[in-house]
């Protein structure tokens, strides 16, 4: 099957043919009809696959026979989830387009708001555009959605990945109701799914790969090695291989600005990219990097998200992701159209969990490598692609099985706490101050309550002297005169006097 067999135009076909592509890829070939013919799209493909001519070649072909966009207004929205990604794919809209007079337009932050809110005062035919970036174009009124025909999320697992899910639905609320809508994902989650079920109406549904499987000209291993010795061994690896070109993945960016400095301090010439860096400094790396006056490019899973490198001979893993779906994302920067690749693994004992989790989501064992003179003092743990099997709870045993009395809460305190006079508190009632026992009688003289004297025993003294001189409790009948002689109201503790005050 040709291009031209799929019903694009000529000058189309001209941008393509000047591209070098003669035959379209699965994903392309299974796409361009069903968006030509105005259906709703779900399309899984891994990176590399050509995904993005699959929608940018038929959203051109449809958009070049209408009326040009109104001022302010966007016929086609694309969205994306980094900058990176939405600078590529804008280059992509504008490569195929050379030929057509239409117009388009990139917008992302990071960059100052006022030109695009200058080339957006004219209308543009295709916006591309990352969620926050579009969020504060609207408020400003310098976009408008009036006249949309056609809406695409492509990268849309990475956006739900990085919290995007409320900012697509107020876009998605913007909206004319009435528009075709093309979702574009590397895997079918739930979460995409549940999305899809949302946003797309009867859509046909592509999948040109199985779900979280990496790309088959892909050849992975890994080499165990202490943390230490990472920077070390990944020196080691470029210098040995003669590499000309290499993406490097580390987990922080902190990691990534570490690294990079040790290879640089090594004679290698790199850069990192990652959220912290300015969009400049993100922009020139990559330049560098294609241009191949960059050797080595470090970067953060976000920041590498969507990078399109032709020929890019191998992918390292200096950390494993904690996603695991993120070393499918990760490899697939290498072994595009058609090209082969490889991914290398730097891999501590400490990162074996990491390591299982990916197998099992791929589904196959990584080969293991030791490099002379980097073996690890820590072994790296075997794996195996059965899933890990968790140790049950063990079953709290019931107050008949252990002879425990009452454990409730009163019962608890009143183990612990017994009165000064042999007896504890009955459960349930609460010690009142100066440790009293609650058994006290109306008519002994105090106030159940407070402990203090009643009123009938502050009027009447004389009551009070002839029941301390009775040698009688004035707590009931349960006192008395110790073996001792003594009365057992001076002998009471500082704590039950001072409650008393």
């Amino acid at each position: 099957m040709t291009f031209k067999e799929l019903g694009l135009s000529a000058p189309i076909l001209k941008a393509v043919t000047a591209q070098g592509y003669t035959e379209p890829s699965p994903i392309q070939a299974k796409a361009i009809p069903a968006v030509l013919e105005g259906h709703d799209l779900m399309a899984a493909a891994q990176t590399g696959t050509g995904k993005t001519a699959g929608f940018t070649l038929p959203i051109l072909e449809r958009l070049s026979g209408g009326r040009r966009a109104g001022s302010n207004q966007a016929r086609c929205l694309i969205l994306t989830p980094t900058r990176e990604l939405a600078a590529q794919v804008g280059e992509s809209v504008a490569t195929y387009s050379k030929h057509l007079s239409l117009t388009s337009a990139v917008v992302f932050g990071g960059v100052k708001i006022n030109p695009q809110m200058m080339k957006l005062r004219r209308g543009v035919d295709i916006l591309v555009a990352t969620p926050g970036r579009l969020m504060d174009l609207h408020s400003q009124n310098a976009v408008k959605f009036d006249h949309l025909h056609v809406l695409v999320l492509d990268e849309a697992d990475r956006m739900l990945d990085m919290g995007f899910i409320r900012d697509i639905k107020r876009i998605i609320d913007l909206l004319p109701r009435r528009r075709q809508n093309l979702l574009f994902s590397a895997t079918f989650s739930d979460d995409i799914r549940n999305l899809a079920r949302g946003l797309l109406r009867k859509p046909i549904e592509i999948s040109v790969s199985p779900r979280n499987t990496t790309a088959t000209s892909v050849t992975q291993h890994i080499h165990p090695v202490d943390k230490k010795k990472k920077p070390q061994l990944l020196t080691r690896l470029i210098h040995d291989g003669k590499w000309d070109q290499a993406l490097v993945f580390t987990k922080t960016k902190h990691g990534a600005n570490k690294l990079t400095k040790h290879l640089e301090s090594e004679g290698i010439v790199a850069a990192a990219i990652h959220g912290n860096k300015s969009q400049g400094a993100r922009t020139k790396a990559l330049a560098g990097f294609k241009a191949g006056e960059i050797r080595i490019l470090v970067a953060t899973d976000i920041a590498a998200r969507g990078l399109d490198i032709e020929q890019l001979p191998q992918v390292v893993n200096f950390d494993l992701p904690n996603v695991s779906e993120d070393y499918v994302h990760r490899i697939g920067r290498t072994g595009r159209a058609g090209q082969t690749g490889r991914a290398i693994s730097l891999v501590s004992a400490d990162e074996v969990d990491l390591l299982s989790d990916i197998e099992r989501l791929i589904q196959q064992l990584l080969p293991r490598e030791e490099v002379e003179g980097y073996e690890p003092k820590h072994a790296l743990p075997k794996t195996t692609l059965r899933a890990p099997v968790k140790p049950k709870k063990p079953r709290k045993a019931l107050n008949r099985e252990t002879g425990a009395g009452n454990n409730s809460r009163q019962g608890k305190k009143s183990s612990g706490r017994r009165s000064g006079y042999g007896q504890g508190p009955k459960p349930g009632n609460k010690n009142k101050s100066g440790g009293r026992s609650q058994t006290a009688k109306a008519n002994d003289g105090t106030s159940r309550d407070s402990g203090k004297p009643s009123n009938s025993q502050r009027k009447s003294p004389s009551k009070g002297k002839s029941a301390s001189g009775s040698g009688k409790s004035p707590y009931g009948s349960g006192g008395g005169k110790r073996s001792g002689g003594n009365n057992f109201s001076s002998n009471r503790s500082g704590s039950d006097r001072r409650g008393n005050r």
